[in-house]
């Protein structure tokens, strides 16, 4: 029996996502922490933090989650929390100088090392992935918007 085609397309995509998030994890672990950790690193590098809930809307990680990443950056003093002065409620996450510098040590490396795999793509290549990619987001965006 034919596969659908849908399914073959959603399995090719889901491999792809799992073979680089491989490679990138491999390389992670090389540099002394954890994906979600450097994850985390990557996305307060260069800023002056943010609260955990854009955290975690910029790194998809849980709440629960993301409370115990921090708290493992806080021991190795890599980050920090503040009370945000605009309200006092809210908890800002931010790099320390370490931090900073750690980011600033790993980020370029570990993403010339993931290019690797892409060597092969032409501009051509790339702007016709981010054409699908963005198309399948617009259509994955639209059905959620959707009520059932």
């Amino acid at each position: 029996m034919k596969k659908e085609r849908y399914l073959r397309s959603i399995r090719l995509l889901a491999e792809c996502f799992h073979a680089f998030q491989q490679i990138s994890d491999a390389h992670i672990r090389t540099l002394g922490l954890t994906s979600p950790q450097f994850d985390i690193i990557a996305t307060l590098g260069n800023t002056d933090g943010m609260s955990f809930k854009e955290l975690g809307q910029k790194t998809l990680i849980t709440k629960g989650t993301l409370t115990g990443i921090v708290d493992r950056l806080e021991e190795k003093g890599l980050a920090e929390r503040t009370c945000c002065l605009e309200d006092r409620r809210s908890i800002i996450v931010r790099l320390t100088a370490r931090g900073q510098a750690e980011f600033e040590r790993l980020f370029s490396p570990h993403i010339q090392f993931c290019k690797q795999a892409f060597l092969g793509y032409s501009d051509e290549d790339f702007a016709a992935l981010d054409r699908e990619l963005a198309k399948l987001k617009n259509h994955l965006d639209a059905s959620s918007a959707k009520p059932d």
